[in-house]
């Protein structure tokens, strides 16, 4: 965070830990009902719990899926206000590591009901990578066109998939997810909070957090890596508030994004119902945020900080936006209003 003329700039933690969580983070689940050490321990314990329980996973266990994934389409289904949970950053503890190395993991999670929270955890997907040349052969090869299927015949992943109202994801690492880390496919009041999301970065796709008709709270995260850090299809419905998250400096893409009609096809120009990006830093050179058609509602772009010099090439809309005071550049930061 900087200070301007007394004004507030970027992201800062607050009383329950750092940005990207970790060591000195605080709200951590307190109970554990079921405590699982192997595969088989963890699918039977998330099947007996009920509403409020805790299904713990000590922080030195590996957990690898891959075999369940590929043969079996295992997902772990987690039910209505059950809680998943490890021990990530108490006492230089990593978190349990949850993993599937099997391409077509696609969700490795999957909500079964509302309120359910995932904490303290690292999830890692099967693909880090970026695959340009994939792209390429698909969409860009000379004579080839735009091929969509050719594209989609090599297998995606998502990590956590939420058609339910309140998922709760904090103090979790998510990594190597090519389609989403997080896609929010429906529900509202979900809260992202204090997790480290990096290298979620397919080209096409390579999302850390992803919006269909869904709408959430993503606030002190530490993003890198990732194709879009934050992302929507633009739907009616849906919307996010982005606060106090930080990008720590790579990126294929513009950071935030929101999609409008004309990507999606539809015969409209709306890009989501709302949006509002406010004290956020972003050292990555990249531009900030797109919004590719115009919101239902509004979008508030404001209070944040950048690495850009002031640069109209750095925060876009089609229209409904309201860019407020931003903070550019890095060692002497001027504040400016508008693009």
């Amino acid at each position: 965070m900087v200070e301007v003329r007394g004004v507030a700039f970027g992201a800062s933690g607050d009383e329950h830990g750092p940005i990207g969580g970790g060591a000195g983070y605080s709200a951590r689940p307190t109970r554990r009902d079921h405590i699982a050490h192997t595969v088989d321990q963890l699918l039977a314990a998330l099947q007996e719990a009920k509403t409020g329980e805790v299904v713990f996973v000590p922080g030195k266990v590996s957990l690898d899926f891959s075999a369940r994934v590929y043969v079996d389409k295992t997902v772990l289904e987690i039910s209505e206000g059950v809680t998943l949970a490890s021990d990530r950053g108490t006492d230089g503890s990593p978190g349990a590591l949850l993993f599937s190395d099997a391409l077509a993991t696609r969700p490795f999670i999957r909500t079964m009901g509302p309120n359910v929270r995932l904490s303290g955890l690292r999830l890692r997907g099967p693909d880090p990578e970026r695959r340009l040349d994939h792209h390429r052969r698909s969409y860009r090869e000379p004579g080839k066109g735009r091929d969509p299927k050719y594209y989609y015949s090599f297998p995606i992943s998502n990590g956590i998939a939420a058609t339910h109202d309140g998922l709760e994801v904090d103090n979790c690492e998510l990594a190597g997810w090519s389609h989403a880390a997080i896609y929010l496919r429906r529900g509202s009041k979900h809260h992202i909070h204090h997790s480290f999301i990096h290298h979620n970065q397919y080209q096409g796709l390579g999302y850390g957090v992803c919006h269909d008709i869904a709408e959430s709270l993503i606030e002190r995260n530490l993003f890198d890596f990732n194709r879009h850090s934050i992302a929507g299809t633009g739907r009616p419905g849906s919307g996010y508030e982005a606060r106090h998250n930080v990008e720590r400096g790579t990126s294929l893409s513009h950071l935030f994004d929101m999609h409008g009609g004309r990507d999606r096809k539809d015969g409209t120009t709306i890009a989501g119902d709302w949006l509002h990006v406010h004290h956020n830093a972003f050292f990555c050179t990249k531009p900030v945020i797109k919004i590719r058609g115009i919101p239902v509602k509004q979008a508030v772009i404001e209070r944040n900080w950048l690495i850009h010099p002031a640069s109209r090439h750095a925060m876009k809309s089609d229209g409904r936006t309201t860019f407020g005071e931003n903070a550019w550049g890095i060692e002497h930061p001027v504040v400016r209003t508008g693009r």
